[in-house]
């Protein structure tokens, strides 16, 4: 039997893939749990205005992330912290504070975003890879200086 995946089956296929399994497992598994639909005529039509509909959303979510991505290019973060007497910082700048700072200065960027393979412990000047979806990237530079 035909069907249309409506979500991701492990050993089977993906989301909207059209795939063959047997009558037996279909019935009596797949279409009472609302796995798949029955690859009718009508339900091709359906798989084909979902597709569409992703294809879009895929484009719009490029779109915000391409302009994300180029207003932060080069941007500087300044971020102040306490610093002790012998120029120790009180706490490391994680991905998370520059998340958190990005968001303040009005850029939806989350930590997973981050690319920084281990906490800042210093004063100073630092680049950071920003990812994006997409393939996209961003570098920034993470300034760290000393509150007053």
């Amino acid at each position: 039997m035909k069907v249309i995946l409506l979500e991701n089956i492990d050993k089977i296929g993906k989301k909207f893939e059209v795939k063959e399994v047997k009558d037996g497992f279909a019935r009596n598994s797949l279409l009472p749990k609302g796995l798949v639909k029955i690859a009718d005529e009508k339900a091709m039509e359906w798989l084909k205005v979902q597709k569409e509909i992703l294809a879009n959303k895929a484009e719009e979510n490029l779109k915000v992330n391409q302009g994300i991505a180029s207003s932060i290019d080069g941007m500087e973060v300044m971020i102040s912290i306490k610093v002790g007497d012998e120029g120790q910082l009180f706490e490391h700048i994680t991905a998370s504070k520059i998340a958190d700072k990005l968001k303040e200065m009005g850029f939806a960027v989350k930590k997973e975003q981050i690319d920084l393979p281990e906490p800042i412990k210093e004063i100073g000047d630092f680049p950071v890879k920003v990812k994006f979806e997409h393939n996209l990237e961003s570098e920034i530079q993470v300034i760290i200086g000393e509150e007053k």
